[in-house]
């Protein structure tokens, strides 16, 4: 089967530019894409110091959703933005005051990758932060998700001049030999001809994608060993991360616009792949990824994927709705392991053509985590209610619509989310839907 590659280099233009992130590209793309992928064949996509985010992810949506293993590649700097403090990937236009708006979020690479594999799924990278994200990273670490392969580095500010892709370009200067070894092997021997370069970077080389904190200086600090994925006081919980429902199956669909589905002519809600919003299930400040169990029983989750692609949905359900009982008993209801199988369900609903049942589960979701204490702003919690919104634009029983349009109004005056419009958007929807026959 052939492989997806996706080249992505980006760096601001101006001042603001810690690497030469497309000075890479050139060598890479000496690579023959086989090469590249580690398949027969591939295809390659390549992005070079791109304008916006939301072409940046449609062209990650398009290769996520490709079968086959899937490897990118990522050169380029890291910031965080100032609302939220979260890392995003500095493209052309991003400057300090608009990363917010001009950047692409860490985490919607995590989220478009949550769906696959980590026996498919491979993310290279080659990353500089800046001092605020360079901090927050050797703190809290890097976020990839638990079914991405995870190698590179990611190095502080250069202390004068423009910073190389040196890590990159190694990578690129072996696969030119013709040959792709193992990822980790290939990451070692990269690292192995270019320690001077690596000191006191933060080394990613995790099959699980989690990457652990490190001391910000001193030797390069490999990861992937330690408790829990590398992160110290972490406790395994023998679950994979909530929001992280169904590994192996390949990326559904885009959801579907805002609104029911009887009546969404004109709303211009209705291009959701310029809006991905960027806050995903399972992404709650100061709240990590719980790592699987060394020694766990065969994964549920495979089960449950065999299953959807099988198209016995209400098998997978049935299984999900136990491992949810029993984390109800185990953790209580209002757990993370709880609601990740909550989560879980939601997502088999939307798999199994159910947006009713879909939206509602995202509803109960969100209002789980909201009277579990966690705050409306929480990236979990304004990414339950956004599920649920775009589940509701694919109900197209009107009676059903209302209803399930009225709980998501009550919910959205509490939580509003990150896109401007929302609350609007489902009152105009309703008044549409009231005012229809």
């Amino acid at each position: 089967m052939p492989g997806t590659v996706l080249l992505l280099a980006a760096s601001p233009v101006g001042r603001g530019r810690l690497v030469d992130a497309a000075g890479v590209l050139p060598v890479l793309a000496a690579v023959a894409p086989a090469v590249l992928s580690g398949a027969d064949t591939a295809n390659v996509v390549e992005l070079a110091d791109p304008l916006e985010p939301q072409a940046v992810l449609t062209r990650l949506r398009a290769a996520a959703a490709a079968p086959g293993p899937l490897t990118v590649y990522v050169t380029g700097q890291l910031h965080l933005d100032r609302r939220q403090h979260r890392p995003h990937l500095a493209l052309a236009r991003t400057t300090a005051a608009t990363v917010r708006y001009t950047a692409l979020p860490w985490h919607w690479i995590r989220e478009e990758l949550r769906l696959r594999s980590a026996a498919d799924t491979a993310l290279v990278v080659d990353l500089h932060a800046d001092t605020e994200a360079w901090k927050h990273i050797t703190e809290h670490g890097l976020d990839c998700g638990p079914y991405t392969a995870v190698y590179g580095r990611v190095a502080p500010p250069a202390r004068r001049g423009l910073a190389e892709p040196a890590y990159m370009k190694t990578v690129a200067t072996l696969l030119r030999s013709g040959h792709r070894p193992p990822l980790g092997a290939l990451h070692e021997q990269a690292l192995g001809r270019i320690p001077e370069e690596t000191r006191g970077n933060l080394l990613l080389a995790h099959a699980g994608g989690w990457t652990a904190p490190a001391a910000p200086a001193g030797p390069a600090v490999p990861l992937g060993a330690g408790p829990a994925g590398g992160v110290p006081g972490a406790a395994a919980t023998g679950l994979p991360a909530p929001g992280f429902p169904v590994p192996g199956l390949s990326a559904p669909e885009p959801p579907a616009p805002w609104g029911p589905a009887a009546d969404r002519s004109g709303d211009h809600f209705a291009d959701r792949s310029s809006d991905p919003f960027g806050d995903r299930p399972g992404e709650s400040p100061g709240r990590q990824p719980a790592d699987p169990d060394p020694n766990p029983d065969p994964d549920p989750h495979a089960a449950i994927s065999a299953a959807v692609r099988g198209g016995l949905h209400q098998e997978a359900d049935g299984l999900a709705a136990r491992y949810e009982e029993a984390a109800v008993r185990a953790h209580g209801a209002g757990s993370e392991q709880a609601l990740h199988w909550r989560e879980v369900r939601a997502d088999l609903a939307m798999f199994a053509g159910d947006p009713v049942r879909s939206c509602r589960a995202w509803l109960a979701v969100a209002e789980a985590r909201l009277a579990a204490g966690q705050p409306a702003d929480a990236p979990a919690v304004e990414a339950a209610v956004d599920r649920a919104h775009h589940q509701w634009g694919r109900v197209e029983d009107p009676a059903r619509a209302r209803e399930l349009g009225l709980a998501l109004a009550r919910l959205r005056l509490t939580v509003p989310g990150r896109r401007r419009g929302a609350l609007e958007n489902v009152q105009r929807q309703l008044g549409r839907l009231q005012a229809a026959p």
